[in-house]
């Protein structure tokens, strides 16, 4: 046994055989200590397992965790690559024990480890113990058969860890490996301890005491083991070589380094050749659990390691971009135990191309700029920290580049210059804040992202993290506490809540901690990426500098995934079915259903409706990954990749793909690919179903599209069938035969109607009524009829009829709706038109009815009015009017 994967896997199975819980690996981005800028060991995970706050269904577990060591007080950056054993990511390999086994059992089980799976000579190890902790060297002792002279006693805090000032403690227990009298440096404890020859290759906490203060500790009730072994040196153990950067999988990664530089990896290129394959590993593994470069927070980091690689990526020669080349030796190398960086190598692929054409950009510029301002400089010299801002600001080269660039040189920088540089820019950027638009009104989310920095978002990999509070905000003011009962905004260090942006709402949930529980009804981005959590206190009070624990509402939060990349599919299918002059112009992704508007001219018809439908939901039985990568804005756009209406992009975007078109000019490429910062299901298939509820028009040219998805859609659907087979059943025949039942129905109606309509015209001419007698009125024959239940629209063909029949003379007609209003026609025959106008005398009877005025032509005349009681005495106004004409 010699390769790191069987060394992990045979670590894994002898933990298992011994009635250990294998555990996966956590991410490298902690969710449960936001204290922590990244897992830096194998306990992390279990953190509130061992405190108490968290209970697991196993008491015995097994990690190989992921660890980097790169950022905040874990800095091991500058020296990788020139020491034996120092990385950024490392692998550690672990047993805990949760107030099961103890002291005896766990160096029982190490012994065994070490000298019978791994086959470790037993006169080449020592241990180290706590000089108070005798039971520790008993049982060494007792179990391991080693005299005094192999086991040391350490009196100093090398050997008793703690989680902080206060919580759970205890005295450690180290294993070290001699490599022999041909390797300078003496044991551990000696004045030469600092040499290479022993080798501490695990490391085992007996967590028993509780630091109740600085002055109190007491007994744990179920003390716990939390142990360590570094994976890449117990490796180099196994493997008979003294640096970690000879196991096989460095060999590897440095082969694949040569291969593609031509360069060898012997003599002075050595460094360059090991720093590039151990920043290749930080780097995938951190884009593979979600952190992107960027220029604060976790995000920095990973960029000051991309471009420590790439710079001597660039010391190697390396025409092209180098580290994306390298991906795939990774991958083969460690994806079959991390498959995250198999689902995530094109993410990874593509990140590092972009990072290192930019870089490399930057560089060449950076450095041309540097050489001019230090060609008058020698060895202990100091660049001005004004040239080292300006070499920042203005063209994009980072303080520490500079630094590193310089060292070889002899060159320092007057790093305190520069800070007082930065400060007089944050100042002018600040006084630009004031008084313009939406600034002037959130000044203190401006001010609060120039303390703070961006929110870290967490919410593209996990639901659930923890957090501490950086910041409340309560009717606009910062405030120190939030008290029960109160509403306010939280700012947090990190947090997987999304903010309202791209047309996806904001997230809800919960957040808890000590004594604190608080609803957060919305999340709001501000100024830039401050994370702004509304919320209503249920328990608290809430303070500053709290820790809590986040959880968002998953149900809730699924369902915006799902009807957001339906926005998606949908889009393309418009585009496919009603043309590529199809642009989304707005949306917005909520729990409930998604709506997007689209340029588009007219109407979208059913049967296109329905092509829309057929084609999305293709890709959605598909159950195709959804993919995701980090572009240039611009070469996104020009590979295909469609910007959505008022979203605001940066130099880098986020690429999301979905499903594989089965026809037309993209059959076999990609389907949907457009950019977009929002939350995605993993696969097509998640979105279940999606269904078009409504179409109509916004304004000129822009059409609205509102669907559902999943159980919405098919709770709609569901309900849209009950009312049929309720149609059904009230007519009586089967579903089958409604529509042709109900257009029976609708003729049957018409016919009727039209039926009833000439019944009543009938009657309305048959008169009946005194008013309605013909008589004579100043010489012209006059005839008036009240026609209950007659239309308006019908009154003119009475009105014709009658003219017809008198030859000559005057006609009104008043119809009285179910609606209690009136209309009233008045008609004159044409021998009469010179001296009588039917739009006066109408006009006459509307005044009567309540109306006003009325109109037409001297022959015909039409109006209304809202009092059909008054029927009878429009009649009288006419009567009145011809009389006095």
């Amino acid at each position: 046994m010699s390769g790191v994967n069987e060394i992990r896997s045979t670590f894994l199975d002898f933990f298992a055989k011994n009635g250990h819980e294998p555990v996966a690996s956590s991410p490298l981005v902690p969710r449960n200590d936001p204290t922590l800028m990244f897992t830096n060991a194998g306990m992390v995970q279990f953190k509130n397992v061992f405190t108490g706050l968290e209970k697991r269904p196993y008491v015995r577990a097994a990690t190989s965790q992921k660890c980097v060591r790169a950022g905040g007080k874990h800095n091991d950056l500058d020296n990788v690559g020139y020491t034996a054993r120092h990385h950024t990511f490392f692998e550690m390999l672990g047993n805990f024990s949760f107030g099961d086994y103890f002291k005896d059992r766990a160096i029982e089980l190490a012994w065994t480890l070490v000298t019978r799976e791994f086959g470790l000579p037993k006169d080449k190890l020592l241990v180290t113990v706590y000089s108070e902790d005798e039971e520790a060297a008993a049982l060494w002792k007792k179990i391991a058969g080693l005299g005094d002279d192999r086991i040391i006693r350490i009196a100093t805090s090398d050997n008793f860890w703690a989680m902080g000032d206060t919580g759970p403690c205890g005295p450690c227990s180290e294993i070290f490996f001699d490599h022999g009298e041909g390797i300078p440096g003496g044991p551990p404890g000696s004045p030469d301890e600092d040499g290479d020859r022993f080798i501490e290759i695990w490391n085992l906490v007996f967590m028993q005491y509780e630091q109740v203060s600085k002055a109190e500790r007491i007994n744990l009730p179920r003390p716990s083991i939390d142990t360590g072994m570094g994976l890449e040196r117990i490796a180099a153990v196994l493997q008979g070589v003294h640096n970690n950067y000879e196991i096989d999988l460095f060999r590897a990664l440095i082969r694949a380094s040569v291969e593609a530089t031509g360069v060898p990896a012997e003599g002075a290129q050595t460094a360059s050749h090991r720093i590039i394959a151990d920043h290749l590993r930080a780097s995938s593994f951190l884009i593979a659990d979600g952190v992107l470069p960027s220029n604060e927070g976790r995000g920095y980091v990973l960029r000051r390691i991309m471009r420590r690689a790439m710079r001597h990526a660039h010391i190697l020669g390396a025409a092209d971009p180098l580290l994306h080349r390298l991906v795939p030796a990774l991958v083969r190398e460690m994806g079959q135990a991390y498959p995250e960086l198999v689902r995530a190598e094109s993410l990874i692929t593509e990140t590092l191309r972009l990072e290192e054409t930019r870089f490399r950009r930057t560089l060449a510029r950076g450095l041309g700029l540097l050489d001019e301002a230090t060609q008058d400089l020698s060895a202990g010299g100091r660049l001005d920290g004004e040239t080292a801002f300006r070499l920042y600001d203005t063209y994009g080269f980072p303080l520490d580049l500079t630094q590193d660039a310089l060292k070889a040189r002899g060159i320092a920088v007057d790093t305190d210059g520069f800070a007082v540089a930065m400060e007089r820019q944050k100042a002018e950027a600040r006084a630009n804040w004031s008084g313009s638009g939406e600034a002037a009104t959130e000044t203190v989310w401006f001010a609060l992202r120039e303390k703070l920095g961006a929110t870290e978002f967490l919410g593209y990999e996990t639901e659930t993290a923890e957090a501490v509070v950086t910041a409340l905000v309560q009717d606009g003011r910062q405030v120190e506490t939030l008290e029960t009962g109160a509403s306010g905004a939280v700012v947090l260090n990190q947090t997987p809540f999304y903010g309202e942006s791209g047309g996806q709402v904001g997230d809800t949930g919960i957040m808890t901690g000590a004594g604190v529980r608080l609803r957060v009804t919305d999340t709001q981005k501000k100024a830039d990426g401050v994370f702004i959590h509304i919320v209503t206190v249920e328990e608290g009070p809430v303070r500053l500098g709290d820790a809590v624990e986040l959880s968002v509402d998953h149900d809730r939060r699924g369902r915006i995934r799902a009807n957001h990349s339906a926005t998606h599919l949908l889009h393309e299918a418009l585009r496919t079915v009603l043309g590529t002059h199809v642009a989304q112009k707005g949306s917005l992704v909520s729990p409930d259903r998604l709506r997007f508007d689209i340029s588009h001219p007219k109407p979208i018809v059913e049967p296109e409706l329905d092509e829309v439908e057929r084609l999305a939901n293709a890709i959605i039985l598909q159950d195709a990954p959804v993919t995701t990568r980090l572009m240039a804005v611009d070469d996104a756009i020009e590979s295909g990749a469609m910007a959505l209406f008022g979203e605001k992009y940066g130099d880098e975007v986020r690429v999301v793909a979905m499903g594989t078109a089965l026809e037309g000019e993209k059959a076999g490429r990609a389907y949907s690919v457009e950019l977009c910062g929002g939350t995605h299901v993993g696969r097509t298939g998640e979105i279940g179903l999606v269904h078009l509820v409504n179409e109509g028009a916004v304004s000129a040219g822009v059409r609205r599209v509102e669907a559902l998805t999943g159980a919405a859609a098919r709770q709609h659907l569901a309900e849209q069938e009950r009312r049929l087979k309720d149609v059904a059943a009230t007519l009586k025949v089967s579903v089958a035969d409604v529509v042709e039942r109900v257009a029976t129905l609708v003729d049957d109606r018409r016919r009727l109607e039209r039926e009833l309509a000439d019944a009543r015209k009938k009657l309305a001419m048959g008169g009946g009524k005194a008013a309605d007698a013909v008589r004579e009125i100043g010489g012209v024959k006059f005839l008036a009829r009240v026609a209950e239940g007659i239309a308006p629209k019908d009154l003119k063909g009475l009105v014709d009829e009658t003219k017809k029949s008198l030859v000559s003379g005057v006609v009104v007609m008043v119809g009285v709706g179910e609606d209690g209003k009136a209309g009233v026609v008045v008609g004159v025959t044409d021998d009469l038109t010179s001296r009588i106008s039917a739009v006066d005398l109408v006009r006459h009877a509307s005044e009567a009815l309540g109306g006003k005025g009325g109109g037409g032509r001297p022959d015909m005349a039409q109006a209304g009015g809202p009092d059909g009681t008054k029927a009878n005495e429009a009649i009288a106004a006419v009567e009145a009017a011809l009389s006095a004409s």
